[in-house]
């Protein structure tokens, strides 16, 4: 098997995540779920992430696909489609699972998953974060993290776009 290949199979469909999430449940691993749209990956990105997976075991990230993150962030977006900033997570070390998700939300993959600790960024009050009740009444923990001042994708464009 190829480190591609190795890479590539931490890129789940939900069926295959499904399965996978029941043995780390078994192995009972601690999982940490966060989403987002990840578009051109920066430090903000790794050092938000790296502080995710050590709140556990397991890292899954829902990964907005590229008609969601059009819906989200406008025309233009995403820089790199959805099949490469699911390559470029999956090449961190730390990062377990990478799904793709349609919907406007990641309510659904998050009952899949049921995780033990729901992370989004600080920028997030914690009640208003999706899935709060979901994880909370399952006995789940829901963390914020803060994040690296200085890096957003839409400031790095609009800074380009500006010159």
């Amino acid at each position: 098997m190829t480190n591609l290949d190795i890479l590539q199979q931490r890129i789940y469909d939900t069926g295959r995540l499904e399965k996978q999430v029941a043995i780390w449940r078994f192995l009972q691993k601690k999982i940490v779920f966060t989403n987002g749209c990840f578009d051109l990956i920066h430090p903000g990105h790794i050092s938000y992430l790296s502080q995710a997976a050590d709140l556990g075991d397991v890292l899954i990230i829902g990964l907005n696909t590229d008609t969601s993150v059009r819906e989200l962030k406008g025309k233009g977006r995403p820089v790199i489609p959805q099949e490469g900033r699911a390559l470029t997570l999956s090449a961190m070390r730390f990062v377990d699972a990478i799904v793709l998700f349609d919907e406007p939300t990641p309510i659904e993959l998050i009952r899949l998953v049921q995780p033990d600790i729901l992370v989004k960024g600080k920028d997030y009050k914690t009640e208003e974060i999706v899935g709060y009740d979901f994880v909370t009444k399952s006995g789940g923990k829901v963390v914020t993290i803060d994040l690296l001042e200085g890096y957003s994708t839409t400031a790095i464009l609009d800074s380009r776009n500006s010159e």
